[in-house]
């Protein structure tokens, strides 16, 4: 039976071999754990997300929600799918066995929710969002706020938003509207508009608490005036039972693209001018508090967006095993049988790019996933810090990176599906469809790029940058160990020097104050670097494929040649290409700034 949602032994290799993701089970955390333990995990998710998740995928895209009689109404699939996922414990998956949870490496969580966003990447959403609401109240809330909003989000019974953007301002959070009043109960009074808010209504729980960010009267101007609040849309009284309904509204919903069964929701806040919120932390702190969210939130997204190609790169390398088409470009015989399109060198071009792409990011993705435990069960203060400070810096290439190249492996599986690749009988359409909308979401490519070559390469002086180039240096010297890696290690090596180099110079415009000419490219720049680091994570993969070619197991032959070709075709293929956009990067080209409004 083929597989439709991941490779279950490429996740095998990522997570034993690449990973290692048994190390874990020797930190006291995690030492009540072992593969057996972590691969029940994950067969009970790839059962539910098989069973529950992924037979209502087309529905969910066929049928949006409804805005019926004030409230937003799904598919009857999606609340048993929703339910079931919560009832196995992978909204908890990571927290503590005290707190209900699985105690699970955030390594081996994510794997587990990448079989739920491959099979269904709108239903999946509902969870992702609450667990980063209720990682939020957990993290910056009063123990008052935990005791009343935390435990019913844990257990599920509650999901939880992020309430960020407004009609006028988009991503430009500085501009936000929304103003918050003080009460004299210690409460506050919410009044404004909010879109884009994805789960900001739904029939999938008891409650939902949106986390809202707003602005107090006395507010500096910018984002330094940006406080955060909990806003239920029902009351909880003192004894954690429902109240009356919040004055939240839902005033309509936008109808995307893809996402489709998410519900996309316009929010208004006190147009009763009785919004209850409650204020998180200290005020004018807000969007410091948000980040820790809206970070976990992109690698959420990059990660679906991994998945989303995951599964069109497998459907249409089963689509090209099966579909028998043309001959041979060097066949004779018109009369013979036709071969599969596989067969076909463009084809496999097309499908080996899709590999290299798909494979690439989601190492990346779990690689990330696995930074996150370091930052919290390394010995020291100081190891955690270094990991936090990587995780920081790749963050931006998490979130973008597979955004941008998985979304083009989704135009490659159609391509190869042909005129049936753009027909909704086939599911790859849709795999496009949904993934386009993940270069927006939680910050656009552009705003990615600013964030990585404006903030995230110097913070600390570099710290994280300087550790990443050191990772990179170390497996290149490993590489080195096998002759037959040295051509794809070579263009890996080449291009971090010249990359440094100019990343230096950039960093350079900044520190001199010619910020508008060292961010002009900044997308540009961030592709770079993002193949850079996908470059890396290949060459990590294709030792490991030595290794296990050496080890002699006949079973896995082909797979670890599977591995060693894509990352041949990455290394040689992708990573030169970078050469032009590094030319451009030192040269401070101006065609895009100098370009004026009139001229279009």
């Amino acid at each position: 039976m083929s597989e439709t949602l991941l490779s279950s032994r490429n996740l095998a290799f990522e997570l034993y071999e690449v990973l290692d993701a048994q190390a874990l089970t020797q930190r006291e955390r995690f030492a009540e754990h072992n593969r057996e333990t972590f691969d029940a995990a994950l067969g009970t998710a790839r059962g539910i997300a098989e069973e529950l998740f992924a037979p209502h995928n087309r529905k969910n895209d066929e049928n949006e929600p409804q805005y019926v009689d004030g409230g937003a109404v799904l598919i009857p699939e999606v609340k048993p799918a929703v339910d079931a996922f919560n009832q196995a414990g992978f909204q908890n998956a990571s927290r503590s066995f005290e707190q209900g949870g699985m105690q699970l490496p955030h390594l081996l969580a994510r794997a587990c929710f990448a079989h739920f966003q491959s099979a269904n990447i709108a239903t999946s959403s509902y969870p992702m969002l609450s667990m980063g609401s209720s990682h939020l109240i957990e993290t910056f809330g009063s123990e008052e706020q935990k005791r009343l909003f935390l435990q019913p989000m844990i257990e599920g019974r509650w999901f939880g938003t992020m309430a960020l953007t407004e009609p006028h301002a988009g991503s430009s959070l500085a501009d936000i509207r929304t103003r918050a009043e003080p009460a004299a109960d210690g409460s506050y009074r919410i009044k404004g508009n909010k879109i884009f808010i994805s789960g900001g209504d739904h029939p999938l729980s008891d409650n939902i608490v949106h986390m809202v960010l707003a602005k107090l009267p006395d507010a500096p101007a910018g984002v330094k005036g940006i406080s955060l609040f909990i806003v239920p849309k029902f009351l909880v009284n003192d004894d954690g039972s429902l109240g009356a309904r919040n004055d939240v509204t839902l005033a309509g919903l936008f109808h995307k693209m893809g996402w489709r069964g998410t519900t996309s929701t316009a929010l208004n806040f006190g147009d009763n001018g009785d919004c209850v919120g409650y204020l998180v932390g200290k005020p004018h702190q807000g969007l410091a508090y948000m980040f820790q969210m809206m970070n976990e939130a992109r690698i959420g997204v990059g990660m679906g967006a991994i998945m989303l190609g995951y599964a069109g790169y497998l459907y249409s390398l089963e689509y090209a095993r099966e579909r028998p088409q043309g001959r041979p470009v060097d066949a004779k015989d018109p009369t013979s049988a036709p071969v599969s399109i596989i067969e076909h060198t463009d084809v496999r071009r097309m499908l080996l790019t899709q590999k290299a792409y798909v494979e690439g990011a989601f190492d990346l993705g779990l690689y990330a996933a696995r930074l996150v435990d370091d930052c919290e069960t390394l010995a020291t203060e100081e190891e955690r810090q270094q990991a936090h400070e990587l995780l920081d810096l790749l963050t931006p290439i998490v979130k973008s990176w597979p955004s941008e190249f998985c979304l083009k492996a989704n135009e490659l599986a159609i391509q190869i599906l042909g005129g049936h690749g753009y027909t909704r009988e086939y599911p790859v359409e849709q795999y496009y469809r949904d993934n386009r909308l993940n270069p927006i979401h939680e910050g656009t490519h552009g705003i990615q790029s600013l964030d990585l070559l404006g903030r995230k390469l110097a913070q600390n002086n570099g710290a994280g940058l300087k550790q990443l180039t050191r990772l990179i240096s170390q497996c290149c010297q490993r590489a080195s160990a096998h002759p037959s890696l040295d051509k794809l290690r070579e263009p890996l090596e080449q291009l971090m020097a010249r990359l440094s180099t100019t990343t230096l110079s950039l960093l350079g415009d900044l520190m001199q104050g010619r910020v508008a000419q060292g961010l002009a490219n900044s997308a540009l720049y961030l592709k770079v670097f993002g193949h850079a680091v996908i470059g890396w994570r290949w060459l990590e993969q294709a030792i490991r494929a030595e290794e296990g070619l050496a080890s002699g197991d006949a079973a896995d032959i082909d797979f670890y040649r599977g591995k060693l070709q894509a990352a041949r075709y990455f290394l040689t293929w992708e990573v030169p290409s970078c050469h032009h956009d590094l030319a451009l990067l030192e040269g401070r080209d101006d065609t895009c700034s100098t370009m004026q409004d009139a001229w279009f």
